[in-house]
């Protein structure tokens, strides 16, 4: 994490130094490249003393000291800039002002020279340090920590272990899925992959597997090999080679040990050829490490197999090429299987104190089902006097402490901490930001991307959007199996996210160590550090007094309110100016107006003011001129001023309110200034009202927009919004809202170029027909169609869009029958109808929606039976009946009736009505 910090801050300094060298002159100038250039040179040496650092107290100091010092110096820069980014007006003020603001200037200059000088000297004694510990713990070489690695690799691979074979739960069905893989009977060489996040008992599972009689008889040769992060080919085959010969009961030949890589690949081959092997690797992290052992496989028909396991999935998915080749994902265990665990690590003698259940159940909760979590906290347990339920208690309210403290849990953290470590430093930023959430916290992966980006963690990519590569950033660790998906949209895209609980409690204390975050969980903030960078409070408490000391903070996020946060509370909070401040997240606080205090704040970067009561932004808003994210979501803002137009950073504004399911037009945007064309930055608009020609012009100017909602359009704008979407090269994500329900939205004017990056289009209003520029919309894969009337079956002009995965139809359709033709919609997995009053029949014709996944169907009166050629949807999961008439419904309830016996193959069928503001559900 030093590391990274160092390389946000190289970062910043050769664009520090390339912006402002005139303005720092050459004293100033050579200073900080000093600074750059000798902390530069002792990034390699960084990485490696970071993984030495937990069992070196004089590394750990060193290693906080180049972390601080990068910190001060990003500092030192972002005061700079704020202090000489004054505006220079014309006429006698502002000659007095710039004259005033020159005397300011050189005071200013003098503080920043010493605190450069200053800054100096610590990197100066940190540098020579680093000399000494690198000779004084052997780092002469690049490779020479990775005898320490793999020392740990290899102690805590046995951990994966832990978890008993009297003690294994949940495992007998995957066991049985296993193995009927590995005896398919298939000739030829198979791969099968075991993939999940550390812990979950990838290695005991393949390990029962490997064991198992029936297995065992069926190979001629079996070996198993730890592979772990350091991989060294040679060490792997010489390993395989030793296995190999001891199961003949032969000696290695001695020319082994003198082989190269490349002949140790070719002995292995030549010695496995015609022979029925089973090999074993465990624990693969990199599809390098499988392409360079690969190679040692002969690929024959003699029925071979390796099994191998991974926490990474493109990994799993990458070493399983062929046809044959299989995949097993694992699965966290249920609450039953849980429990079961637990009891039988826990209560040896297998018996259950009734008065320890609940607490029980309460710690067993923090788990999750990952099952070397349950195993390293019930041997913790397992040792406790079960008549004292307040040990049990303590244990539940700091499972986060007992983590540290307690050997069995400390081997389960450092398993997990493997993946952490392998991290490249640009990822581990932004894993341990999520230490900033409460506990169980879904998260909303759109506001913690563009959390990301204002904290400075996403690097730029030519190519790519910052959003697009922080999306990358957060499918990495998703690949990994860090981040959990919780939500996601059919085409792939992820909603919502989330951590396990236990790895939750790792990444805080590792945050805590890095001085990364620092959650504050009560009113007593004496116990934060005074350099504290980041505050995540989680029940806000008045207590301005503590707040004064925060003089570096980069980030306040607050998610929960003992005491509300007002107006005056709000001022308090900031009254120590934290001048450095890039996030500011007040999200559902009790505010009418914004405090001027917030004005203030020059480096600002996001604002998050969603679910306040906040009704002006003020013309002051023009102050912030590092503003890249605004969001007024849900709040009594109708109208921004003139001054948001100064804001030349800006990219994402997010100004809407939302209505409820029973009403058509829900959203409410804002009315915008004129010449909202200027904000020439703008990615995302989100929602802007039509009041006037002018608005729908200027909306064209904005040519960087890739998300654009426009609501209260009448049928006059459709021309010039036609015309402004042409301009919109790169727009991916288009809201489009009438008026009123029964105004024309007029969108058959030509758009030229269409826009082709175009992927989801929502057209909220009538329309007299499909747009005829809808058709060519090559990259479209969501579509919605709301209020829209139309007479003509509009399944003709969307039929043959070779990327669509998502259709809504909602009031959208008067005529009696839809038809899905044979070979249309060849990607669609999700079709949801609604209020299309006149439908009578759904007609699915034969190789029609092959892929479709989920249907849904509501307030829809007159449909009283399935879809015709129900039978032809092989992929159907989950099948969805709302506010629709007693008939249907009666025949599917009838689990003798031929309607139910249509659908009786469908995973979840779901049966619901609205009733007092709410769905009320019951599942078939």
């Amino acid at each position: 994490m030093a590391e990274s910090a160092v390389a946000f801050l190289l970062k910043e300094l050769s664009t520090f130094l390339l912006t402002q060298s005139t303005r720092l002159g050459g004293g100033l100038e050579r200073e900080m490249q000093f600074i750059r250039d000798e902390l530069g040179s002792m990034r390699a040496f960084l990485r490696d003393a970071e993984l030495k650092e937990d069992n070196v107290s004089e590394l750990k100091e060193w290693v906080g000291q180049v972390r601080e010092v990068a910190y001060d110096t990003q500092d030192i820069i972002d005061d700079f800039i704020m202090r000489f980014a004054c505006n220079r007006p014309d006429g006698f003020y502002g000659r007095v002002r710039n004259f005033y603001c020159s005397i300011k200037n050189i005071r200013a200059r003098n503080r920043i020279s010493s605190k450069i000088e200053s800054i100096k000297c610590r990197v100066k004694d940190i540098f020579e340090r680093h000399n000494r510990y690198r000779s004084d713990y052997d780092f002469s070489e690049r490779g020479s920590y990775s005898a320490d690695v793999e020392d740990v690799v290899s102690h805590f691979r046995g951990n994966a272990l832990l978890i008993d074979e009297a003690e294994l739960v949940g495992i007998e069905e995957p066991k049985r899925e296993l193995i009927s893989q590995i005896l398919d009977g298939s000739s030829n060489l198979k791969i099968v992959s075991v993939v999940g996040m550390g812990g979950m008992g990838k290695t005991t599972l393949v390990k029962r597997v490997y064991e198992d009689a029936n297995v065992k008889r069926q190979f001629q040769l079996h070996a198993w090999l730890t592979i772990s992060q350091t991989f060294h080919l040679k060490v792997v085959l010489k390993n395989l080679i030793r296995q190999l010969f001891k199961e003949i009961n032969e000696t290695v030949p001695q020319e082994v040990e003198s082989m190269d890589g490349d002949n140790l690949r070719a002995f292995v081959k030549d010695f496995l050829q015609e022979k029925r092997y089973i090999v074993v690797l465990d624990d693969l992290w990199r599809l390098e490490s499988w392409e360079a052992i690969w190679y040692a496989f002969p690929e024959t028909n003699s029925q071979s197999r390796i099994l191998l396991t991974t926490r990474i999935s493109d990994t799993a998915t990458g070493c399983c090429t062929k046809s044959n080749d299989y995949v097993h994902k694992m699965k966290f265990l249920s609450d039953e299987e849980s429990w079961t665990l637990f009891c039988s690590k826990t209560f040896a003698d297998d018996c259950r104190p009734p008065h320890l259940e609940d607490v029980s159940r309460g710690i067993l909760h923090k788990c999750k089902g990952l099952p070397l979590a349950i195993v390293s906290i019930g041997g913790v347990l397992a040792s406790k006097d079960k008549s004292k339920v307040d040990e049990w208690e303590m244990i539940l309210h700091s499972l986060g402490g007992e983590m540290e403290g307690i050997g069995k849990l400390e081997r389960g953290k450092k398993i997990l901490l493997l993946s952490y470590n392998d991290l490249p430093w640009f990822l581990k930023s932004c894993l341990l930001y999520l230490s900033i959430y409460p506990e169980d916290q879904i998260i909303n992966v759109q506001v913690l991307i563009r959390m990301w980006i204002a904290e400075g963690f996403i690097m730029q990519r030519k190519g790519m959007t910052m959003v697009e590569v922080a999306r990358g950033y957060l499918n990495e660790l998703i690949n990994r199996s860090l981040i959990q998906v919780a939500e996601s949209y059919h085409d792939g895209s992820i909603i919502y996210c989330n951590i396990h609980d236990i790895l939750r409690e790792i990444i805080l204390t590792k945050s805590r160590e890095q001085n990364l975050v620092m959650l504050a969980t009560s009113g007593d903030y004496t116990r934060l550090p005074d350099n504290i960078r980041r505050i995540a409070i989680h029940e806000f408490i008045e207590n301005h007094h503590e707040y004064n000391r925060f003089k570096h903070l980069r980030s306040l996020l607050i998610f929960g309110y003992r005491n509300p946060l007002n107006e005056s509370s709000l001022s308090k909070l900031l009254s120590g100016r934290p001048k450095f401040l890039n996030v500011l997240n007040l999200e559902g606080a009790k505010l009418k107006s914004i405090p001027k205090e917030v004005f203030k704040l020059f480096h600002l970067k996001y604002l998050n003011l969603r679910d306040t009561g906040v009704e002006i932004i003020s013309q002051s808003i023009g102050n912030l001129q590092n503003l890249e994210y605004l969001n007024l979501v849900n709040t009594d803002v109708m109208e921004l001023p003139i001054g948001i137009l100064k804001l030349r950073k800006f990219r994402e504004l997010l100004v809407y309110h939302q209505g409820d399911y029973s009403k058509n037009f829900v959203v409410r945007g804002f009315r915008a200034p004129r010449e909202i064309g200027r904000l020439l930055s703008l990615v995302v608009l989100y929602s802007i009202e039509a009041d006037n020609d002018e608005t729908v012009r200027e909306i064209g100017k904005l040519t960087q927009l890739m998300k654009l909602s426009i609501t209260k359009l009448r049928r006059e704008d459709g021309k010039e919004l036609c015309s402004s979407l042409g301009k919109l090269t790169n727009l991916r994500k288009l809201f489009v809202n009438s008026i009123k329900e029964d105004e024309i939205l007029d969108l058959q004017h030509p758009i030229s170029p269409t826009p082709q990056a175009l992927q989801l289009l929502s057209l909220t209003g009538q329309l007299e027909k499909v747009p005829q520029w809808l058709s060519s919309l090559q990259g479209l894969t969501v579509i919605g169609l709301l209020g829209s009337g139309l007479r003509e079956d509009p399944l003709e002009s969307l039929q043959d869009l070779p990327n669509l995965v998502e259709i809504t139809f909602n009031k959208a359709y008067e005529g009696k029958q839809l038809c899905f033709k044979a070979g249309g919609f060849q990607k669609l997995k999700k079709l949801d109808l609604a209020r299309l009053q006149q439908l009578k029949w759904v007609r699915v014709e034969k190789d029609a929606l092959p892929c479709l996944q989920c249907l849904l169907v509501g307030d829809c009166k007159q449909v009283n039976e399935l879809p015709w050629g129900m039978q032809n949807l092989n992929k159907l999961q989950q099948l969805g009946f709302f506010n629709m008439g007693n008939e249907l419904v009666m025949k599917l309830e009838d689990k003798g009736s031929e309607e139910y016996q249509k659908v009786v193959k469908v995973p979840e069928i779901v049966i619901a009505n609205w009733i007092d503001g709410k769905w009320d559900k019951h599942f078939l």
